[in-house]
C-alpha cells in the first residue's frame, strides 16, 4: 500500500473551439455587436410599420394618452375633494370636448362672416400681384401668367382633382372613426389609468417592478408637464398675435389666431409656418406694408415667449436638442402628417425622461450617465 496517495490532477486547460475562437477576437465583437443593431432596426422598423397600418388605432390611443397625462391632476383634484370617479372623469371629458368644440365652431363661424370680405381682397391682391410681377427684372408675359392660371384650372376640373376629393372623403371617415375612438380611450385613461397601468406591471416583480413605475411615473408627468406648459405658450401667443393683427385690420383674424395656437405645439417650425400664413393673408387682403407688420408683430412675440414663457413654464420637460427635435418632427410628419408632427416632440420628451430614471430616481440608463472629469490631474486620482 502506497503511503502518499497520488494527489488530483488539476483539469486540463480548455482550448477554445474554433468558432469560439472566430466569436472573441476583435472581428467577432463587432459583428456580434452589429448583428445586435439589425435586430434592434429590424424590431423599431416593424414597430413603425405596423402603427402606420393600423394608424387609425394608435394615432387616437397616443393623443388619448397625451391628453390624460395633462387633465390627470383635474381629475386627482375633485377626486381628493370627494366627487365620485365617474362624475370626476365626466367633467373633464366635456370640458376637454366642449373646449375643443368651441374652437372648431368658432373657426367655422369666423371664416363664413368673413369670407366673402377674404375672396373679393384675394382677387384685388392676385391682381395687384400680377402687375407687380411685370415690373420684375425677370421677363414675366401675359401669356405664362395666363399659362400657370390655366394650369390650375385644368387641375381642379379633372379626374384627378376628383379622385383626391375621394380621398379626402375617405380621411374624413378615419378621422370620425378616430375621433370617436379617442373619446372611449380618453375616458378609460382618465377614470382607470393607474389601475390599467398597475395591472400591465404584473409580470414585474421587484427591481423591475421599480423601474416600471419609475418610469410610468416620469412618462406621465413628463407628457402632461409639457402639454400644460405648450397649451399656456400657445394661449398667449394666439391672443397677442390675435389682437395685433386684429388692430391692424387683417381678415380671418380668429381663424389665424386658432392656427396659431395649433402650430405653437409643434416646435421650431410651427411659430414660422403661422408667421408666413398671417403675412400672406395680410399680403393679399391689405398690401405689403401691413404684410411687413405683420412679420414683426409675429418675431416680436415669438421672441417674447422665447426668452420668457417659454424658461419659466417648460422649466426642466423639454430638454432636447435642436437637432434631435428637428429629427423628431421629420420622422413624425412623414409618418402621421400633421398630427405625427405634434405628437412626435411630447413622445420624445417622455422617451428621454424615461432613460433619466431607468437606474433610479436620479441615475439614467449607463449609456447616458456622464462620464468622469478627465481634467483630474494624476496627483489628485485615488491610490490604487
Amino acid at each position: 500500500m502506497p503511503l502518499f496517495r497520488d494527489a488530483p490532477r488539476p483539469p486540463a486547460p480548455t482550448t477554445p473551439s474554433k468558432v469560439q475562437a472566430t466569436w472573441s477576437d476583435s472581428m467577432g465583437r463587432l459583428a456580434m455587436r452589429a448583428l445586435q443593431v439589425i435586430i434592434v432596426v429590424v424590431l423599431l422598423a416593424g414597430v413603425v410599420y405596423a402603427g402606420g397600418v393600423l394608424s387609425v388605432v394608435t394615432i387616437p390611443v397616443l393623443l388619448a394618452l397625451i391628453i390624460a397625462s395633462a387633465m390627470h391632476p383635474v381629475v386627482s383634484w375633485l377626486r381628493r375633494h370627494r366627487v365620485p370617479s365617474v362624475l370626476a372623469t365626466l367633467a373633464v371629458l366635456v370640458g376637454v370636448l366642449a373646449v375643443l368644440g368651441l374652437v372648431g365652431w368658432l373657426i367655422v363661424v369666423a371664416v363664413e362672416n368673413q369670407w366673402s370680405q377674404l375672396q373679393d381682397s384675394a382677387v384685388d391682391g392676385f391682381g395687384k400681384l400680377q402687375d407687380f410681377a411685370k415690373t420684375l427684372p425677370i421677363s414675366i408675359s401675359e401669356s405664362q401668367i395666363d399659362d400657370a392660371v390655366g394650369g390650375v384650372t385644368d387641375f381642379v376640373t379633372s379626374a384627378q382633382f376628383g379622385s383626391g376629393a375621394i380621398a379626402g372623403a375617405s380621411a374624413t371617415a378615419n378621422f370620425l372613426t378616430g375621433l370617436v375612438l379617442m373619446i372611449v380611450v380618453l375616458f378609460f385613461f382618465l377614470k382607470d389609468g393607474p389601475s390599467i397601468w398597475e395591472f400591465l406591471l404584473r409580470p414585474f416583480t421587484g427591481e423591475q417592478y421599480a423601474r416600471a413605475r419609475r418610469v410610468g411615473d416620469r412618462v406621465v408627468s413628463t407628457l402632461g408637464g409639457y402639454v400644460r406648459g405648450t397649451a399656456t405658450v400657445a394661449a398667449v401667443d394666439a391672443i397677442g398675435i390675435g389682437v395685433s393683427i386684429a388692430i391692424v385690420g387683417v381678415p380671418l383674424a380668429l381663424p389665424l389666431a386658432v392656427v396659431v395656437f395649433i402650430t405653437a405645439f409643434i416646435p421650431i417650425v410651427g411659430a414660422t409656418a403661422a408667421g408666413i400664413l398671417a403675412a400672406l393673408v395680410a399680403l393679399v387682403a391689405l398690401g405689403p406694408v401691413q404684410a411687413l407688420i405683420v412679420v414683426g408683430i409675429v418675431i416680436l412675440v415669438n421672441q417674447l415667449e422665447g426668452n420668457f414663457l417659454q424658461p419659466v413654464l417648460m422649466g426642466r420637460t423639454l430638454k432636447l436638442h435642436g437637432l434631435v427635435i428637428l429629427i423628431g418632427l421629420t420622422a413624425g410628419t412623414v409618418l402621421a402628417g400633421i398630427t405625427g408632427a405634434i405628437i412626435s416632440v411630447p413622445l420624445l420628451a417622455a422617451a428621454w425622461g424615461a432613460i433619466l430614471v431607468w437606474d433610479g430616481p436620479d441615475t439614467p440608463a449607463r449609456p447616458w450617465r456622464k462620464k468622469r472629469d478627465e481634467s483630474i490631474t494624476a496627483h489628485e486620482r485615488p491610490a490604487d
